[in-house]
């Protein structure tokens, strides 16, 4: 299907849809789909964003800006994780799509709001994603996968819609930086989001820390590796006043569920 047809689609599918309340993360799927519904469903859309121990600072901030860009409606609401969270389980992402998407299912029935839909795209199929069972259960819709959108789709249609999303670096909660079995601390989170920030700052905007007790493992792009052996010594000293006793490169680079090879999961290419 091409790019045009699959657009055409989501717009079939928005409009048949009529109303909603848009979870939004402020990254690049989401911020997409709330574009295309601000066009196509005006004020009857409502852009809803969790906060959360496991969402950075900055990422709120930044979702709230591309709101406002939007003109949309927008409210900001707070999570309170359950035991299921902290105890991360495998199913650690299954319980937290249950809770957040539960109370954004009853908020979408106060605003006489259709239906609650979310960002995900049609690549999403390729790792392991125990949140979409728990969508699927709350009857949760997610139009750009309806409508056969890739990520590659959806960063080339942002930046034609004038989008700055369009070329974000893809993000994700950031207690998928923490071994599944590990228990999860609010000073783990902190941690790892600050390390990630002193990455970003170095120069490597796509970028993962890893947490494993006290040890960080750093993921970056592939062609980047070189640039970040380079910075290794300020690297390992700004991990270390962060708190880690050690800090490690990984050699396969940044790859999205790379926690999840543990469970035996391999991302399908």
């Amino acid at each position: 299907m091409s790019l045009k047809a699959k657009l055409e689609k989501l717009r079939f599918i928005l409009k048949n849809i009529d109303s909603a309340l848009v979870a939004f993360s402020g990254g690049v799927d989401s911020s997409f789909l709330l574009a295309v519904c601000e066009d196509t469903l005006g004020k009857k859309t409502l852009a809803v964003t969790g906060i959360s121990p496991a969402i950075s600072g900055s990422e709120v901030v930044q979702a709230k800006a591309l709101a406002k860009k939007l003109k949309a409606r927008h409210i900001l609401i707070k999570e309170n994780p359950s035991k299921q969270f902290w105890e991360n389980s495998p199913l650690r992402c299954y319980y937290c799509k249950k809770a957040l998407f539960g109370r954004l299912k009853k908020l979408a029935g106060s605003k006489k709001l259709s239906w609650v839909i979310e960002g995900s795209n049609a690549d999403d199929s390729r790792d392991y994603r125990p949140g979409s069972r728990a969508l699927k259960e709350l009857n949760i819709r997610s139009p750009l996968k309806e409508a056969g959108l890739t990520k590659k789709d959806i960063r080339l249609l942002s930046f034609k819609f004038g989008l700055k999303s369009w070329n974000k670096p893809a993000m994700a909660c950031l207690a998928s930086r923490i071994p599944y079995g590990e228990k999860i601390t609010p000073l783990k989170l902190e941690r790892v989001g600050r390390a990630e920030d002193l990455m970003r700052k170095l120069g490597f905007s796509q970028v993962r820390v890893r947490l494993s007790q006290d040890a960080a493992r750093v993921e970056v792009e592939p062609g980047k590796i070189s640039a970040l052996v380079k910075k290794r010594k300020i690297i390992s000293a700004g991990l270390k006043s962060l708190g880690f006793t050690y800090a490690s490169i990984d050699l396969d680079g940044y790859r999205t569920g790379s926690m999840n090879e543990a469970l035996g999961w391999k991302q399908k290419r």
